[in-house]
């Protein structure tokens, strides 16, 4: 098994990494935790490195703090906020729909094909959300890794967006497999090892999801900065289609700084997580 040694997200407004089209089952040992080991499964169908099936990676850019995005892409049709005056995101390539508070509260939804990644010391993802939305975007600039670019802390105090879309694996290793490999990636990565501790996977029912939920707990431990959280918090759901592929929802968020989502809200945001169509 290989390790990742350098993670770090696509640098903004700069052209994402092209997945090779090729599919693999290779594994990957991504977050090392607290007497425990976690693992990328061969779930996730690009190179068996990246986490997002035929992935959008391919030139697509990351948002960059302050962007001309700030608006945020139009509501998708015929999808309706489960709580008044948030917004909606939806990705139809990993069937989840969900809301995030409003503009006014700092929240930006990002356009659904613009893919959010962290990479390997030759530019290849380890892992890739789409279908994203950012809180707080353009805040204190520093990082926990400093080789990477946008981290956390950096442009924005928490992410959400989708992942997923391969068969290997079950639906419970697969959810603590997205949360560690999350937080492993967005607060350290390879070169700062964070501390981790993943929950076992629960059985979650609501919105049309059959599925589970995993959380990590993630303790920085390169911080040069204040800016830089003490921890973080990474929450995942994870669901499987008729087809047979698993598919992930992912929310990582700065801990113990200012303006930092409270337990409530993230929890409130996942309380609006659904399949699509439901």
């Amino acid at each position: 098994m290989s390790q990742p040694k350098i993670l770090k997200r696509i640098a903004q407004h700069r052209p994402a990494t092209r997945v090779p089209s090729r599919r693999t089952k290779k594994t990957l040992i991504a977050a090392v935790g607290i007497g425990m080991t976690l693992a990328v499964s061969g779930c996730n169908e690009d190179t068996g490195q990246a986490t997002d099936k035929g992935s959008d990676a391919a030139g697509s850019k990351a948002p960059s703090a302050g962007s001309s995005q700030s608006s945020g892409p139009a509501s998708p049709s015929g999808d309706q906020p489960s709580v008044p005056g948030w917004q909606t995101q939806t990705s139809q390539k990993h069937h989840f729909t969900y809301d995030v508070p409003g503009k006014a509260k700092k929240w930006k939804r990002i356009d659904e094909g613009t893919a959010l990644s962290y990479t390997d010391k030759n530019g290849q993802p380890i892992v890739v959300m789409t279908g994203a939305a950012n809180y707080r975007e353009g805040g204190c600039g520093s990082s926990p890794n400093p080789k990477a670019i946008g981290e956390a802390g950096k442009g924005q105090l928490a992410t959400v967006g989708t992942t997923g879309g391969g068969k290997d694996g079950s639906l419970q290793e697969n959810a603590r497999n997205w949360a560690g490999n999350w937080g492993f990636a967005a607060y350290g990565g390879e070169d700062h090892k964070p501390k981790i501790e993943v929950t076992p996977a629960k059985p979650l029912k609501q919105g049309g999801i059959d599925g589970y939920t995993a959380t990590a707990k993630v303790t920085v431990t390169n911080r040069p900065s204040s800016c830089v959280p003490p921890k973080a918090i990474v929450h995942s759901i994870a669901q499987k289609l008729p087809d047979g592929t698993m598919h992930g929802w992912v929310i990582y968020a700065d801990q113990g700084v200012p303006n930092a989502l409270t337990a409530a809200q993230i929890k409130q945001v996942m309380s609006t997580v659904r399949a699509t169509g439901s």
